[in-house]
C-alpha cells in the first residue's frame, strides 16, 4: 500500500483524535466546584454562599450531598426533597453531557461513515473469487433471520430516536421549529422508552442463537495477521465466522449491548427500590449512567455501520445469506473457505454412506 493511501485511510482518524483532545479540555469548567460555571441564577447563589467549603467531585458518590439534596430520587408524593430545586451534580452532568461527550459521540458517527467510505473509494468492496456458481448453500435458518432482523430493526429505531433526544435541539429544532419539534422530541422519548426492553430481549435471543458459531479458533489469528483481506484482498480462510464478525458478535452485541441494557434500565426505571428507604438508584448514579450509555450507544452505532457495510457493500452476496438464507457456493469458498471444506467433507461422507 502506498504512503498516500495509507495517509488517506489514517486522516479521518487522526481528525478525530484532535477534536477528542480539544473537546475533553471544556469539561475541566464542571470540577471542582470552585471551577463550575454556572448556569443558572439559583446555582450562582449557592457557589456564593458556599464559597470556600470543599465538596467532592464528580468521581466521589457524595457528590452533590450538601447542596440541598439528600442524593436520592423517589416516586412523587414521597420526597422528603421535593423542595430541591439544584443539585451540583446535575449541573457537572449538564456540562459533560452537552460539551465533551456530544462531541466525541458526534465526531465518531461522523468520521466513521467518512472512514467507510473512503475505505470502499480506495480498496474496493471484497470481490467473489472466480464468480458465482449457481449452487447455493444455506447459511442461516429461517429462526436466525428473524432473531437478527428483529434485533436490527430495534436496533435501528433505538439509535434514531436517541440520536433525536441527544442531537435534536442543536441540529432539528432550529429548522423544524419548536412546535413540529416538540412532537418529534415527544415521539422519540416513549419510543425510546418502550422499544428499549423489546431490543434487550432481542439481543438476548441474539446471543443464545449465535454463540456457538462465535467461539474462537487458532484459524483466527490467521484473519488477523491478514487484517481480513480488507486492504489486500488476500485470500483468508475462515471458519463460519470469521474473527471481526466475532469480535462484532462479542464487543457489539454482547459487551455494548450488555452496557445499554444495564444503563438504559436504570433510566428507564429509576424508581426500582420501591417507596421504601434504602438503597436505590441516586441522582449521581443515574447521571453516571446517562454519560456511559450516550458514550456506549455512539460505538454501538459507529460499529454497526461497520457490520452493515460489510453485509452489504463491502461484501457482495453476503446481504443475500440474511435475506433468504442461502449464499453461492463461490462467496463461501472465497470468504469462509474453512466451513466450506467441512460441508465439502459432510457431503462426501454422506454420499459414501449411502454406497
Amino acid at each position: 500500500m502506498s504512503l498516500r493511501r495509507l495517509l488517506l485511510w489514517l486522516s479521518p482518524f487522526f481528525l478525530m483524535l484532535l477534536l477528542v483532545v480539544a473537546s475533553i479540555t471544556s469539561a475541566l469548567a464542571a470540577v471542582p466546584n470552585d471551577k463550575a460555571t454556572p448556569a443558572y441564577a439559583e446555582e450562582q447563589t449557592i457557589l456564593q454562599s458556599e464559597q470556600g467549603q470543599p465538596e467532592p467531585g464528580l468521581g466521589d458518590a457524595a457528590s452533590g450531598r450538601q447542596h440541598m439534596d439528600r442524593h436520592y430520587i423517589k416516586p412523587p408524593g414521597l420526597m422528603p426533597e421535593q423542595n430541591v430545586i439544584l443539585q451540583r451534580g446535575g449541573n457537572t452532568w449538564r456540562t459533560w453531557r452537552n460539551g465533551p461527550l456530544a462531541t466525541i459521540a458526534g465526531t465518531l458517527l461522523l468520521l466513521v461513515p467518512l472512514a467507510i467510505l473512503a475505505l470502499y473509494r480506495v480498496f474496493g468492496p471484497q470481490r467473489i473469487e472466480g464468480g458465482e456458481t449457481g449452487r447455493d448453500i444455506q447459511r442461516f435458518t429461517r429462526l436466525d433471520r428473524w432473531t437478527h432482523w428483529a434485533t436490527a430493526i430495534t436496533f435501528l429505531a433505538m439509535a434514531a430516536t436517541g440520536l433525536v433526544i441527544l442531537f435534536g435541539k442543536q441540529l432539528l429544532l432550529p429548522w423544524m421549529g419548536h412546535d413540529a419539534f416538540s412532537w418529534l422530541a415527544i415521539i422519540s422519548k416513549y419510543a425510546h422508552n418502550i422499544l428499549g426492553p423489546l431490543f434487550i430481549l432481542c439481543s438476548l435471543a441474539m446471543f443464545f442463537t449465535f454463540v456457538r458459531r462465535n467461539r474462537f479458533e487458532r484459524a483466527d489469528w490467521q484473519w488477523v495477521k491478514a487484517g481480513g483481506g480488507l486492504v489486500s484482498h488476500a485470500h483468508v480462510p475462515a471458519p463460519y465466522f470469521n474473527f471481526g464478525e466475532k469480535m462484532w458478535f462479542w464487543l457489539g452485541v454482547t459487551l455494548l449491548g450488555g452496557l445499554m441494557a444495564l444503563t438504559g434500565l436504570m433510566l428507564n426505571f429509576p424508581y426500582f427500590a420501591g417507596n421504601t428507604p434504602g438503597p436505590g438508584f441516586t441522582r449521581y448514579l443515574l447521571q453516571w449512567a446517562n454519560m456511559l450509555h450516550l458514550l456506549g450507544a455512539a460505538a454501538y452505532i459507529a460499529f454497526a455501520m461497520g457490520h452493515i457495510y460489510l453485509g452489504t457493500l463491502g461484501s457482495p452476496g453476503a446481504y443475500r445469506g440474511m435475506r433468504h438464507g442461502a449464499v453461492d457456493e463461490a462467496w463461501v469458498r472465497t470468504h469462509h473457505e474453512l466451513w466450506w471444506r467441512q460441508i465439502i467433507a459432510r457431503d462426501r461422507g454422506a454420499t459414501t454412506g449411502r454406497r
